[in-house]
């Protein structure tokens, strides 16, 4: 009796592709986490963001109690003892888009990206492995600050300033939500970088988006500046941090649609500067 087998090389082949294309991926997405917490930029840039973050909340909550028997009737009405505690969010914002810009740019300013992209030749795999990465990081550090400034904010407004709770209406949004904005922006800065490959430029244009851009419409008339100014990433910022509601006309949109269009925003940017990376030499 003869016994005949048959070998199915093509099943073979599919699995040991399958198995390459995990490992290739798994294996960007471990060396970029090995580059991103190896650099000296990473600790220092994250201990800043520790230090205003906190630091901002431990002043604005020491001093307010202090200044509350000269606020005004109209100041007290519309104290928003949460946006108080959350500043210090403004300078984590600029924090982490100089690390975002900084995990990109980084290598085409040292030479290192043309290492990378021999190593692994699929250039939207080694921006995306950069992204999952350094967002996963971002969301982390962001939100254990925005809630640890939150709640040390909250326990230096003593009486007779008012103080807010997790469990009063828009608090807990603006917390998580204020940590959600800023690892965000930090995905933005990261698609800047790499559109324009440079530090200097990617922080200038970052800078300018965040805080420059609004002093320039603002100094537009109304009838233009409102419209335009519900657009700007400071002012999305600024709605989703603040519990209380403006007085006036609305300059922003609602939290979570100012939200996602900031997200937009990130997209698009990670987005250009993954087609710029396909077709541009390293």
């Amino acid at each position: 009796m003869t016994i005949t087998i048959t070998e199915r090389p093509n099943q073979g082949g599919e699995r040991s592709a399958v198995a390459v294309r995990h490992l290739r991926v798994t294996s960007v997405l471990r060396s970029e986490w090995i580059k991103l917490r190896s650099v000296r930029s990473t600790r220092w840039t994250l201990a800043a963001m520790a230090v205003l973050t906190i630091g901002i909340a431990i002043i604005a909550g020491a001093t307010i109690p202090g200044r509350w028997a000269t606020m005004t009737p109209a100041a007290r009405l519309s104290f928003d003892p949460t946006k108080v505690s959350l500043r210090g969010l403004l300078f984590s914002q600029l924090v982490i888009g100089v690390l975002g810009i900084l995990v990109m740019s980084a290598e085409y300013g040292t030479g290192t990206i043309r290492s990378t992209l021999a190593a692994v030749p699929n250039r939207p795999l080694v921006l995306a492995a950069k992204t999952v990465v350094f967002a996963a990081v971002a969301v982390v550090v962001s939100e254990v600050l925005a809630f640890a400034a939150f709640f040390v904010g909250q326990s230096l407004l003593t009486s007779p300033a008012t103080h807010a709770t997790l469990g009063q209406p828009g608090v807990l949004r603006a917390v998580a939500g204020g940590g959600l904005v800023v690892a965000v922006l930090g995905l933005f800065a990261l698609g800047l970088a790499a559109i324009i490959r440079h530090t200097a430029g990617a922080i200038t244009a970052y800078v300018g988006a965040l805080l420059v851009l609004p002093i320039v419409i603002q100094a537009l008339p109304t009838s233009i500046n409102q419209p335009l100014g519900k657009f700007l990433p400071f002012n999305i910022s600024s709605a989703m941090t603040r519990v209380h509601a403006t007085v006036g006309p609305a300059t922003s949109f609602s939290p979570w649609t100012g939200f996602a269009l900031l997200c937009a925003y990130a997209v698009l940017a990670l987005g250009v500067g993954g087609w710029l990376m396909v077709r541009r030499d390293a």
